[in-house]
């Protein structure tokens, strides 16, 4: 099975083609400002480097946040796009499983992408045997309160998403050995290959995954729009 899988939840803009899970070729484009205009080119550049073309897909798959409101907006619509004029099937993959899919270490898996303010989103796994189990909900919390919730747990934990990156010291003092890191691109980012790995993982588990924006929190506007109308 071909798949075409990108991401535009975060400043990575991302593209891959994947048979099955074995990656075929990614490109990517880090500028978040730019997602609206180069990511059709960005594909097309994709299908010009591996020699294929929109009817060689057999499934769409998208990252659908958490992330950028814009940036997956802009995605679901290309894909959905894609599915209408193939005829193919598409799914969503929340951004958190994504990243988590980014990791082959068993055990413990928590992403944590940035929400600005010690706000983070966040998904706890395990990985067990090559299977892939969310434990829980997708959450959108404090970084303080995703620590009480980990340090209950009392096991080691690899923590993966740019949050990660950014509270690592915090999450080092707090979970002490039992917070575990790899200092790896593929692990902070959101990457089209991982989208593409957990997206024929549910394709083939034949679960639901709509692509649908995933929003776990308000948009500024949305949250500046209901304190005008308190006034």
């Amino acid at each position: 099975m071909k798949i075409l899988s990108i991401t535009t939840s975060s400043n990575v803009c991302s593209a891959a083609i994947l048979e099955d899970t074995t990656l075929i070729k990614e490109l990517m484009i880090d500028d978040a400002n730019t997602h609206s205009v180069k990511l059709m080119p960005l594909i097309r550049d994709l299908f010009l480097q591996t020699g294929l073309s929109l009817s060689d897909i057999d499934l769409f798959v998208c990252d659908k946040g958490p992330g950028s409101f814009t940036g997956i907006r802009i995605g679901i619509s290309t894909i959905k796009a894609f599915e209408d004029i193939t005829k193919k099937p598409s799914l969503g993959v929340s951004s958190l499983t994504s990243l988590t899919y980014s990791s082959n270490q068993e055990g413990l898996i928590c992403a944590l992408i940035d929400a600005k303010h010690d706000n983070v989103y966040y998904s706890l796994y395990e990985l067990k045997n090559g299977i892939y189990t969310q434990i829980g909900e997708f959450l959108a919390d404090t970084i303080f309160n995703i620590t009480e919730i980990l340090k209950i747990c009392n096991k080691p934990v690899l923590f993966v998403g740019n949050g990660s990156k950014i509270y690592k010291d915090m999450l080092k003092s707090c979970l002490k050995e039992n917070a575990l890191f790899q200092d790896d691109v593929t692990t902070t980012n959101v990457s089209a290959y991982s989208t593409g790995i957990a997206g024929f993982d549910i394709f083939c588990k034949q679960e639901t995954s709509p692509l649908q924006p995933l929003y776990l929190k308000k948009s500024n506007a949305e949250r500046e729009r209901e304190e005008q109308n308190k006034c």
